[in-house]
């Protein structure tokens, strides 16, 4: 049997599910749910820039399943299964590859998923994986970037900076003795099954950073957007570390926390049915009328020179 066959069968078979045709072809059959439209995005992650080398294999594949989640999340999807590509050095251990299965495993339990099929390659390096992402909407019903409009209202799940303050906990640069931000960089928590369809004018994940992303939507909506600094939602850990890192958690990314526009007088009645799914729902601004600019503003009501605003992938 080709090594690429017996490494299919130790560790990824068993992911599979029904489309998957026991990973024995080179497509899956997939039947969506009846009257459902498909949602499908991917994301690649590099050893060194996405995570670091050393990080555990199980943590490294649930990054890699929630990351393509957290955009399902985005446009109001429900998963149905994903497809995979492993590209790593001919002596990476069979031992990373069980562990990094075994986080795929317990992920798929979860959150009501599987493996549809993909592709193994070696690489000199270092270790890229790339997944694709399919789920279903009820038709016309998936949440677009595009469709915010001034006097919507910003509002945010969950809390920022967690995520980029996680990274600078891993590098060494930030003590975090509860080990909460470097659990909350490592392992995202995709906010799905919100109810936004109908109701929130636009939405996207905080992958790139609060201010970068949001920046995407007011291009889209030909409009700005005011921050109110004091509002912005921070966990325990992020404010221990300090007033100096708050452009850090604005502009630093990997939150994987829905940024949302929601029309006047909607807001309070959405952050209720989240909050009765265990997601807390914060305003923290709005959208105005002018040139395209994400302006943060003091308790004064005055802009906040903010150097860092998101990151950038090329």
């Amino acid at each position: 049997m080709p090594p690429e066959f017996d490494l299919i069968g130790r560790h990824f078979r068993a992911l599979a599910g029904p489309a998957a045709l026991n990973l024995e072809d080179d497509a899956a059959v997939l039947a969506p749910p009846r009257g459902r439209e498909l949602v499908m995005a991917a994301d690649t992650m590099v050893a060194g820039v996405h995570y670091l080398p050393d990080d555990p294999a199980e943590g490294v594949a649930q990054k890699l399943l929630r990351v393509n989640l957290s955009d399902l999340a985005a446009m109001g999807a429900e998963p149905l299964g994903y497809l995979l590509t492993v590209s790593a050095p001919s002596q990476t251990p069979d031992s990373w590859f069980a562990g990094f299965a075994a986080g795929l495993g317990r992920d798929q339990a979860e959150f009501g998923l599987s493996l549809l099929g993909g592709d193994t390659t070696s690489t000199p390096g270092p270790v890229t994986l790339s997944l694709t992402i399919i789920g279903h909407v009820a038709p016309g019903q998936a949440v677009r970037r595009r469709g915010a409009r001034a006097g919507d209202e910003v509002w945010v799940t969950g809390t920022i900076g967690d995520g980029a303050l996680g990274l600078a906990v891993s590098l060494g640069r930030l003590v975090d003795p509860s080990g909460y931000l470097r659990q909350r960089y490592c392992v995202p928590n995709p906010r799905l099954g919100l109810p936004l369809a109908g109701v929130v004018s636009s939405a996207i994940d905080v992958s790139d950073g609060l201010l970068q992303d949001l920046g995407h939507i007011c291009r889209l909506a030909g409009c700005g957007a005011e921050i109110e600094a004091a509002s912005v939602p921070l966990s325990p850990a992020a404010r221990a570390a300090g007033p100096e890192w708050f452009a850090d958690c604005l502009g630093g990314g990997d939150d994987y926390e829905l940024l949302l526009a929601v029309p006047p007088g909607r807001g309070a009645a959405l952050a209720e049915s989240c909050a009765a799914l265990g997601v807390p729902l914060t305003r923290i601004g709005r959208f105005v009328t002018g040139d395209q600019r994400v302006r943060v503003l003091d308790a004064g009501g005055q802009p906040m020179a903010i150097d860092r605003h998101g990151w950038s992938h090329f």
